[in-house]
C-alpha cells in the first residue's frame, strides 16, 4: 500500500509545470500601464517628501528646534527608503520569483 502512494505522489510531483500566463485574463496590458504609472506617482512622491523633509529639517537646524530637525531628518530617510523600495521593487519580485522557483 506504501508503495501505491508513493508512486502516485511522484507521478504528480513530476507532470506539475506552472507559469505566469500573460494571456490568461484580458486587460494584462492595462494593468502593467497601471502599476508603471503607480510606480511613477510614487517617485514623484518621494521626491516632494524628500524636498518637504529637507526643508523641516533646515528650519528646525536653523531654528535650534531639536525635535523639528529631527522629524525633519526622518522624513528624509523615509522619502529616501520610500525611493528605494519603489525602485527596486521590480527586481525584488523577479529575484525572490527566482528562487521560488529554484526551490
Amino acid at each position: 500500500m506504501n508503495a501505491i502512494h508513493t508512486g502516485v505522489a511522484t507521478h504528480l510531483g513530476l507532470n506539475v509545470n506552472i507559469s505566469p500566463n500573460t494571456n490568461g485574463l484580458p486587460g494584462i496590458a492595462q494593468l502593467r500601464e497601471i502599476v508603471g504609472a503607480m510606480m511613477t506617482v510614487a517617485l514623484i512622491l518621494s521626491v516632494l517628501a524628500l524636498l518637504v523633509a529637507a526643508i523641516v529639517w533646515a528650519l528646525g537646524a536653523n531654528s535650534s528646534n531639536p525635535h523639528l530637525a529631527g522629524r525633519g531628518k526622518l522624513g528624509v530617510l523615509v522619502a529616501l527608503g520610500a525611493a528605494i523600495v519603489t525602485g527596486a521593487s521590480v527586481t525584488l519580485i523577479n529575484f525572490f520569483w527566482n528562487v521560488g522557483q529554484s526551490v
